[in-house]
This record gives C-alpha cells, sequence and structure tokens, in this order.
C-alpha cells in the first residue's frame, strides 16, 4: 500500500475552522457533481471533486492526529453489518 503524503495544507489553510469550511465546500460540490451525473453529465467531474474531498477530509484528520487507516479499520468493523444493527451497536 502507498503512503499518501499530505503537505502541511492545514498550515496554509490556517485555523481549524477553515480546514472544515474546505471540507463541507468540496461536500458540496460533490453532491452538485452527483446531481449532475444523474442528469446524464459525464462522471468526471464527479470523479474530481471526490478526489477534493477525499483529500481535505484526509487533512482534516491529520489535524487531530487520525489516519486514513484507522477510518479503513472502522470500515472494516461495519462490514456486513446493517444500519440499522450499527445504529444500534451505538446506543
Amino acid at each position: 500500500m502507498r503512503t499518501l503524503v499530505i503537505p502541511d495544507v492545514h498550515q496554509k489553510l490556517g485555523k481549524l475552522n477553515k480546514i472544515l469550511e474546505k471540507v463541507g465546500e468540496e461536500a458540496i460540490e460533490t453532491i452538485l457533481a452527483a446531481r449532475d451525473v444523474e442528469q446524464g453529465a459525464s462522471k468526471d467531474k464527479l470523479i474530481y471533486e471526490t478526489a477534493d474531498l477525499w483529500f481535505h477530509t484526509l487533512v482534516m484528520l491529520a489535524q487531530f492526529d487520525c489516519t486514513p487507516s484507522q477510518v479503513l479499520i472502522e470500515l472494516e468493523r461495519r462490514f456486513g453489518v446493517s444500519g440499522l444493527q450499527e445504529k444500534a451497536a451505538r446506543g
């Protein structure tokens, strides 16, 4: 597995609020791109916006010393568990 090197983007963006704003902005752009694909647009924009969303999410995780592998472990834990079961397990 390749290691993703994340530049000090969080330093350039400034405080946590700026990072969170960027994640939110990219999430909205990804949603809009998905709507466009639903209407027949090329999937290229959806892929591009999803890459932006993932990147800025990784920056957010790095801000809290969290790793992508921690997220993957959580996804593996959920594999095969329905959404209702997972929600019930949280309490």
